[in-house]
């Protein structure tokens, strides 16, 4: 069977159905309408600088991705392993203790800086509510109704649940799902100690995983066409073929995994997805902005991580402690709406003064990225769609499809696997 599958997309979601399809020995071709493999977690050049489009963090529990990374040979060493640290200059010092769960969560509770017996407790006894329940919440109860039922505390909600569930879901609390939230707790602090790790990439995001898992397809004759949009996906007898695509031949399964504004314009196309494809374009977007600021030789973050308060931004990283050139700070505002792209580096280069009481050198140069559509929404009741399209051998894979999940790199991994599964069961039947 010679390319017999084609993925539409070259980010994660793509390319992890494209390495799972030829660890199975299907042959697959990736149409990306980009010059840059990752899709929306790529690499950005510019002035000289090399940058991410968005700082991403993965967890210990992102296990498929991780998967994924040994697969194709990524070197643990290009991820910064980290026990769960929150660090809030000046406010709160909370760092896991690298023992088996829960000792690690009450040993670094103990050793917490910032919070009272009452607030220590507390966190505790959230996560003990949610396994009575073994971690099923009402569809409808947002995150602030969770965290009002389990008492928790004005300054553990400010400091630790409200930026947690903003990092994770790109979803204020009082509007965020619960369930999801659970599900994330459930994998991370509720799991082994390993699970709750921070592991932030030390190498650019198209040089993590996509340019390891081209190398990969290359030495499996996969191939990756850069470059080459497809416009519209049109049903035939033998398949489906593709606007755009120079071999122009039937394809006898497809799995789109772009955007998903782009993948309900490709449903729409093929006549017979409608439905689906309107349900798509309705998914609520949030928006997430970086802002790079390059503050020189000598300008060290607290940690490679701290958590910031007062707006505008909610976190700050030190790419200099993470493989990156000494001074350059990447500054994350998650649901972060309009935004006065003229004034944010200033005013986060001032956010940045005012938390850790010092005064920062000008920025050499600062860059703002923002990504319009960068998760949905994560609220109570949304429905997700499911990998599985009316159209036999048409398929759907992308962070924003059904999971345990919020839109995060591991969703993204999780339904390409998936995905390719499906697929090289159907092969193997046949």
């Amino acid at each position: 069977m010679k390319h017999e599958v084609a993925v539409i997309g070259a980010g994660y979601a793509g390319l992890a159905c494209a390495v799972e399809l030829a660890r199975h020995g299907i042959e697959t071709t990736v149409f990306e309408r980009s010059a840059t493999l990752g899709g929306r977690a790529r690499v950005v050049r510019k002035d000289g600088w090399t940058v991410d489009n968005g700082q991403h963090l993965l967890l210990g529990a992102y296990s498929e991705l991780t998967r994924l990374l040994r697969l194709t040979g990524v070197s643990p060493r290009r991820l910064e392993h980290l026990p769960l640290t929150l660090h809030i200059p000046g406010r709160l010092r909370f760092r896991a203790a690298v023992l088996p769960a829960p000792i690690s969560l009450a040993v670094g509770l103990a050793r917490a800086r910032g919070l009272d017996w009452r607030e220590r407790f507390a966190m505790p006894t959230l996560l003990r509510h949610l396994r009575r329940g073994h971690f099923r919440l009402p569809a409808e109860m947002t995150v602030t109704d969770l965290l009002n039922a389990c008492r928790q505390p004005a300054k553990l909600r400010n400091l630790v649940w409200e930026p947690l569930c903003l990092a994770a879901l790109n979803t204020p609390a009082h509007e965020a799902s619960a369930q999801v939230f659970a599900n994330v707790l459930r994998d991370t602090l509720g799991a082994c100690a390993s699970a709750s790790e921070l592991l932030i990439p030390r190498v650019d995001l198209s040089e993590l995983f996509p340019v390891p898992a081209a190398q990969y397809l290359a030495t499996r004759d996969g191939r990756i066409l850069t470059g080459n949009a497809i416009a519209a996906i049109v049903p035939e007898e033998s398949g489906f073929r593709l606007a755009g695509d120079p071999g122009g031949h039937p394809w006898p399964q497809v799995v789109i995994a772009t955007a998903p504004h782009h993948a309900a314009s490709l449903l729409a196309a093929t006549g017979a997805c409608e439905d689906l494809a309107a349900r798509i374009a309705a998914l609520p977007a949030e928006a997430i902005t970086t802002v790079y600021l390059a503050l020189g030789a000598g300008v060290r973050l607290p940690a490679p991580m701290i958590g910031l308060v007062n707006g505008p931004a909610q976190w700050a990283f030190d790419r200099g402690q993470c493989g990156g050139p000494e001074g350059l700070i990447a500054a994350v505002i998650s649901a972060s709406g309009a935004q006065d792209r003229e004034v944010l580096g200033s005013a986060i280069l001032g956010q940045l003064e005012r938390e850790l009481d010092r005064r920062l050198p000008e920025a050499q140069w600062t860059q703002v990225i923002v990504e319009k559509r960068a998760t949905f929404a994560c609220r109570p009741g949304l429905v997700r769609p499911g990998i599985v399209t009316s159209l036999p051998g048409l398929w759907l894979a992308g962070d924003y499809v059904e999971s345990d999940y919020p839109a995060t790199l591991e969703a993204a991994a999780r339904a390409g696997v998936e995905c390719a599964r499906r697929i090289a069961a159907a092969s193997a039947a046949r």
